[in-house]
């Protein structure tokens, strides 16, 4: 039987696996105007759904943390100044979405296909609340500016599909690994 402590050390090594995936997830993008989708979301997913609220959330603060340390993990470079950058808001959002994501799909241990996807898809959602507020601020205060339409298009109506199509493979891959992990994250 493994103790408390093997269990958090698998923990620590799962999290730092998951921050790693986030970081290799923000070169492995389709560059789209402005806001370009990246695997970074399918991991905060996976994060979320393998790793709990704790944990998950962590490997999103220490990937943060570690590009703002001047590591250029994030999909521009890294470094404090990153704060500066429109899309840092997204990578804020991040925690956000990973916490709330665990927090709905671990209510019950064994979520359904349903209740993992709905848990993803409000996971991206919150993603979004502080993401497009945070690069039409930083757009008006660092940048050139944006209307409102380019706003909408850029930021949500054309990365909207490809979060919907990562919160759908969380959902499969999340159904089948959820159980491994199980008793662990406690």
């Amino acid at each position: 039987m493994e103790s408390k402590k093997e269990n958090k050390v698998l923990m620590m090594c799962l999290c730092s696996l998951f921050t790693a995936l986030i970081a290799v997830g923000a070169f492995l993008k389709i560059p789209i105007p402005l806001v370009p989708i990246t695997l970074q979301g399918l991991f905060t997913i996976l994060a979320a759904l393998l790793l709990g609220a704790k944990w998950g959330t962590l490997s999103v603060l220490l990937y943060i943390v570690i590009g703002l340390l001047g590591v250029p993990i994030f999909t521009q470079g890294g470094g404090i100044s990153y704060i500066f950058i429109p899309t840092f808001g997204y990578l804020l959002g991040y925690i956000l979405g990973t916490f709330i994501n665990a927090k709905i799909v671990h209510k019950t241990d064994t979520p359904s296909y349903l209740r993992i996807f709905a848990a993803n898809f409000t996971g991206v959602l919150a993603v979004y609340t502080v993401g497009v507020p945070y690069f039409f601020m930083a757009s008006e205060l660092w940048g050139n500016g944006t209307t409102m339409k380019i706003l909408f298009l850029n930021c949500f109506l054309f990365t909207i599909p490809g979060d919907i199509l990562k919160c759908f493979i969380g959902t499969l891959l999340g159904k089948r690994l959820i159980p491994l992990t199980a008793k662990y994250r406690n």
